[in-house]
């Protein structure tokens, strides 16, 4: 492993320790929380909106949240590792069969729909375990 690597591994390890990033995936309704600085104010914005891809990998990942402001469709990019998000929540989880939505961008209204994903209670208690495996290896990398 070279040293690059393990730099960007221990401070993944770093900013995640801070906040928890939930798992999502493209067609996943997100809300992100982003501090916003107007001159010398600082305050907290709620951006709720389909997640349409992601992108990178390690510390350079970001992800493109996309949603329909005053009849205008608007994308915004965020960096999954950003200081400036404050949090990041799953407010439903959809069932697509691509990686990137943009044919979204073509469709309005009830086209543009994204159908729910239903989970069972064994896949919830999975990705439960899943997660807090995922969360013991980085904290233990961490150390």
């Amino acid at each position: 492993m070279n040293i690059i690597e393990t730099l960007e591994r221990d401070e993944i390890a770093k900013l995640t320790a801070a906040r928890q990033i939930p798992d999502f995936q493209p067609g996943d309704t997100l809300q992100v929380n982003v501090k916003v600085v107007e001159g010398e104010r600082s305050r907290v914005q709620a951006y709720e909106g389909v997640c349409i891809g992601r992108a990178g990998s390690g510390i350079n990942e970001n992800f493109t949240v996309r949603k329909i402001s005053y009849g205008e469709g608007v994308e915004r990019v965020f960096p999954v590792y950003s200081p400036m998000i404050e949090s990041v929540k799953v407010i439903r989880r959809g069932k697509v069969r691509r990686a990137k939505l943009y044919y979204l961008r073509d469709r309005r209204g009830k086209a543009a729909r994204i159908v729910e994903r239903t989970e069972t209670a064994d896949a919830k208690a999975a990705r439960a375990a899943q997660q807090s495996s995922k969360r013991a290896t980085t904290s233990e990398a961490a150390e």
